[in-house]
């Protein structure tokens, strides 16, 4: 066994070499390789066989990883893994989705936010703004990352280190989008319901799209979509979430010319029916 991995590490390396274009069980293999590495206490760690088993060894190194350094050519690899990843799960263009009859510049869709092509998506992030660190969390912001790779963190702790402490609630931080179909992603933090909710929550829930639009609308983006803030692991109210979000978009458009269509993302069929009832 340990010389069949020997052989598989070799051959690798000599397609790395000869610049050969690899199978995406090759990339998925190396870049393994190449992040239990980096930790002493996984450098003896076997790699699955199962291919769903890699995948989800490969999301947990990349979602433990600290925002550090890494060469090149593991982000030349990353991305063609990464991209080609998404070409298989499909991508989904934003002008294809049917606008809402009120207004044709809303729109209502259900499904994986990583899959559309559109200016931006929003992230709901952690004051952190530095992506999910727990292994395959089901969370939007550990997804996002997932998918853009590495580079997003890097792109992130940048921004904060700068910054030098927790983004508040209500603001956003804009970011290249890396290896998703979108351009870009507005980095937002959402209000914690940690018991009743407060005038001061919805407040700061408003103050979440406004900045993510502002923001979007400053750096010339015309299209946005996004995700149920708040309503997933900081416990929002989802029915009172979306009246916030529909609300707080249309007043921000009757003002705005740059923004041209905002999606509301949906993952729950219960959201949708929300979304849907106030969208007419």
């Amino acid at each position: 066994m340990a010389e069949d991995r020997l052989w598989e590490v070799e051959c690798v390396q000599e397609q790395l070499q000869k610049g050969c274009m690899m199978t995406q069980h090759e990339r998925r293999t190396y870049l393994i390789r190449e992040l239990l590495a980096e930790q002493p206490q996984y450098r003896t760690m076997e790699i699955p066989d199962d291919e769903e088993e890699q995948k989800r060894l490969l999301r947990s190194l990349m979602n433990i990883r600290a925002p550090r350094p890494i060469g090149e050519e593991f982000l030349r690899i990353q991305d063609e893994y990464l991209r080609e990843e998404v070409q298989k799960k499909g991508m989904i263009d934003c002008d294809t989705l049917p606008a809402s009859p009120a207004d044709e510049r809303l729109v209502l869709w259900r499904g994986d936010i990583t899959t559309l092509k559109i200016d931006a998506i929003v992230n709901a992030a952690n004051s952190a703004l530095r992506g999910c660190f727990v292994p395959c969390h089901g969370c939007v912001d550990n997804v996002i990352h997932s998918v853009s790779g590495i580079q997003l963190r890097l792109a992130c702790d940048e921004l904060m280190t700068r910054q030098g402490y927790d983004e508040p609630t209500g603001r956003a931080k804009i970011t290249p989008a890396f290896n998703l179909p979108c351009r870009y992603v507005l980095h937002t933090v959402g209000p914690i319901v940690s018991y009743q909710l407060t005038k001061e929550h919805c407040r700061q829930l408003e103050d979440c799209y406004r900045s993510c639009l502002q923001l979007a609308s400053e750096n010339g983006l015309r299209s946005v979509a996004f995700c149920c803030i708040s309503t997933g692991e900081f416990h929002f109210p989802q029915d009172r979430a979306a009246e916030i979000a529909v609300q707080t978009v249309k007043d921000y458009l009757q003002a705005d010319g740059q923004i041209t269509k905002v999606v509301f993302n949906v993952f729950k069929q219960e959201d949708y029916e929300i979304y849907k009832k106030i969208l007419g």
